[in-house]
């Protein structure tokens, strides 16, 4: 696609402004990590961002590092400004992933051994005392060995598939009192219906009769390797040794496409989500006190290159399973409890008298999501609302708003909603709760014209007959109708019935389930067609304001910066003296603080004990209805060019300022933010001396608004 954007004198991209995008997101991870090393922050939670770290990793191997084996395959030459060869790039994420899981791990263990300090302990089977291990021993008879599946390897059985993200163990065994030194080789998989941590005292209590109140855990794939001898009678196991792969899981819908036009979206998704579990290794973990017998075993079944694709572990395999233990009952070791607050519109008996009689600001987790589930369930009810017309990128497994629109169906409501069945990772929940929208004669689309392009725009819409004729009321938001997510993720949204944006939502919703490629808008910045030249728009108005001598400044807050174009012209804005803040999450690819170029740029990044998710776009010459935007859309390629996105202004003044005390009490974060050098370097900021730490975090649960 075109843009018309005026690029004259914005600075070209090359090795020495544009920081490599999976370089950047290690930084990222990097930065996740030193929360779990932060003494300011609860054990629990700490090792919690211990899990994270690994979950995180799992998922860049999926996905990004999948990528780059696919380039590598095809001897594909890097095409990005960085300019980095694949080949070089992936020996430098292994040297860095390398070194974040050896600091973890030693984390890990420092961590798990404080934990032991309040009676919560991660242990080894052999530790237990004799009673213990026989009481382990007969819940692993009873409630592990009858799921067990072990997969001999031999001239009659071929090596089974190992699916993505599995536990295993590789174990050798001998026939007793055979004098043939022949290994027999055995894969175990450990079922994913199991816990990854055995509360010992659960079993004790159960088959030993024993009164225990202490907090003890083993690892499900010790207590199966000290019991092999129940599994494999007459053998004797000469070696074993855990093991995990990683797979390529990331769907291809644009390929997909070439080879499936003709099949239905549905059909597609689900056929995808069945090849997804056999895609390329591109990761094999295993213990770095690995049996060598074993692991040749292993080594001689899969397709990887040991050099590049083997990680060796100092301790348990996949550590995103410590995730189980934050459910462990200790309110001490956790962060206190905190209840969002209940925004005004919910005082009024009707939602849409308060709606009509201003526009709305929620800013989560700090204020409640019920207003959001509370605009779909009234709908759903209300006699006078004619329709409800919603999009629907990641709603999770039991979603409050997705039964409110089958309970508007079921009350004869017009129901129309744009399921995005590509959004990653989620296309199982999503193609279960379109089918179920679908049987209840929701008119459920999945897509637009171009299947690649995904609908991640979070809007909603809702037309209702009043006395004086139909209005129009619209949710508009940075974050997804997930009520989880809106607990630990920051997103703001707006509720209106401004007329000239429910003109705008309405033709986006013809645009979405029709056929209208020409739909304009008139408030709008909605990709792919009008959301990067919008915002190319409002950067070149700051630069002219730069260059007429006015004070010119650009505040964007988001959770990725990658795209070209906008760095570009972000640095054009730099050089003409635009003085910008930037608040990037995660990725960020350009280069602050280089001189005659970005000087003018300051970015930061802020990791704390909710994930910030919210897009936030301020233009200060801008006019006063144009001024500042929030949306979906962070300033990556994919955002602005291949999908749905929607960015909206903040109209009402009131709501300006606040938006504006939400970016201020960011800026003055000094506990958990890392500034971005002209080096690519990360360094957290501090306190200079004498100066009061201040958490933005805490002071949005203190005011959801933040400090003026």
């Amino acid at each position: 696609m075109h843009f018309d954007i005026n690029l004259d004198n914005a600075p070209e991209l090359d090795s020495t402004n544009y920081i490599n995008r999976e370089l950047s997101w290690i930084d990222f991870n990097d930065r996740v990590l030193a929360q779990a090393a932060d003494e300011s922050i609860p054990l629990l939670e700490r090792i919690k961002f211990l899990a994270i770290v690994s979950s995180n990793t799992d998922e860049f191997f999926m996905v990004r590092v999948a990528t780059i084996h696919k380039k590598l395959l095809v001897n594909a030459s890097a095409n990005r400004p960085d300019g980095v060869p694949y080949s070089m790039l992936i020996q430098t994420i292994r040297e860095r992933v390398l070194d974040i899981m050896h600091r973890q791990r030693s984390l890990m263990r420092d961590l798990l051994g404080r934990l032991r300090e309040f009676g919560v302990i991660v242990g080894t089977v052999a530790e237990l005392s004799p009673s213990w291990r026989q009481a382990l021993r007969e819940y692993f008879f009873e409630e592990v060995f009858p799921v067990l599946t072990p997969l001999a390897v031999d001239h009659a059985r071929p090596f089974p598939f190992i699916s993505n993200l599995s536990m295993n163990l590789a174990i050798c065994l001998h026939r007793k009192g055979d004098g043939d030194d022949q290994d027999e080789f055995v894969r175990v998989k450990i079922p994913d219906t199991m816990p990854r941590l055995i509360n010992v005292g659960d079993a004790v209590r159960k088959y030993s009769g024993e009164k225990t109140e202490q907090t003890h855990f083993v690892w499900v794939e010790d207590l199966i390797a000290q019991n092999l001898d129940l599994l494999f009678p007459g053998m004797k196991v000469v070696e074993y040794t855990p093991f995990r792969v990683t797979r390529n899981a990331d769907i291809d819908f644009e390929n997909e496409r070439e080879d499936h036009s003709n099949t239905d979206m549905s059909e597609l998704i689900e056929e995808s989500l069945k090849e997804r579990r056999f895609g390329q290794i591109v990761r094999l973990a295993v213990p770095d006190d690995v049996n060598k017998r074993a692991l040749n075993r292993l080594l001689n079944h899969l397709d990887i290159v040991p050099e590049r694709d083997m990680y060796m572990v100092h301790g348990a395999l996949g550590g995103s399973s410590l995730f189980q233990l934050t459910g462990i009952d200790h309110a001490q070791l956790k962060y206190p409890p905190y209840v969002p607050k209940t925004p005004g519109l919910l005082d009024w008996d009707n939602i849409f008298d308060a709606i009509r009689e201003r526009d709305y600001l929620v800013h989560h987790p700090y204020d409640s999501f019920a207003p959001v589930e509370a605009f779909f369930q009234q709908a759903a009810r209300d006699p006078n609302v004619l329709a409800i017309k919603a999009t629907l990128y990641r709603v999770g497994r039991n979603s409050p708003i997705v039964q409110a629109l089958m309970e508007a169906r079921d009350n004869n409501k017009q129901v129309a909603v744009l399921v995005e069945l590509k959004a990653r990772f989620d296309e199982e929940h999503n193609l279960e709760w379109a089918r179920q929208m679908d049987e209840k004669g929701i008119h459920v689309t999945y897509g637009v014209e171009e299947l690649p392009v995904k609908t991640h725009a979070k809007i909603a819409l809702v037309v209702r007959r009043e006395a004086d004729g139909v209005h129009r009321y619209v949710h508009l938001g940075t974050g997804n109708y997930n009520s989880v997510t809106a607990r630990i993720y920051t997103d703001m949204g707006m509720f209106t019935a401004n007329k000239v944006i429910a003109d705008d939502a309405s033709r986006l919703f013809n645009r979405l389930t029709g056929y209208a490629p020409a739909t304009t808008y008139q408030r709008l910045l909605v990709a792919p067609d009008f959301l990067l030249p919008g915002l190319a728009d409002l950067i070149d108005n700051e630069i002219a304001a730069a260059r007429a001598g006015k004070e010119a400044r650009l505040i964007f807050k988001m959770n990725q910066l990658e795209e070209d174009l906008m760095i570009r012209k972000l640095y054009e804005a730099s050089q003409a003296g635009v003085q910008i803040e930037l608040m990037v999450r995660g990725i960020c690819c350009l280069r602050p603080g280089v001189p005659n170029l970005s000087e003018n740029i300051r970015v930061r990044s802020l990791v704390g004990r909710y994930l910030e998710h919210s897009r936030v776009f301020y233009f200060h010459n801008a006019p006063p209805d144009r001024r500042i935007y929030l949306g979906s859309a962070d300033l990556m390629r994919r955002n602005l060019h291949n999908r749905v996105e929607v960015v909206f202004p903040v109209i009402d003044p009131r709501l300006q300022t606040n938006v504006l005390n939400i970016l201020t009490t960011y800026m003055h974060d000094n506990t958990h933010v890392w500034e971005l050098g002209s080096d690519a370097v990360y360094r957290r900021v501090l306190p200079i001396p004498g100066e009061v730490p201040f958490s933005a975090q805490d002071a949005f649960m203190d005011n959801s608004l933040g400090v003026e």
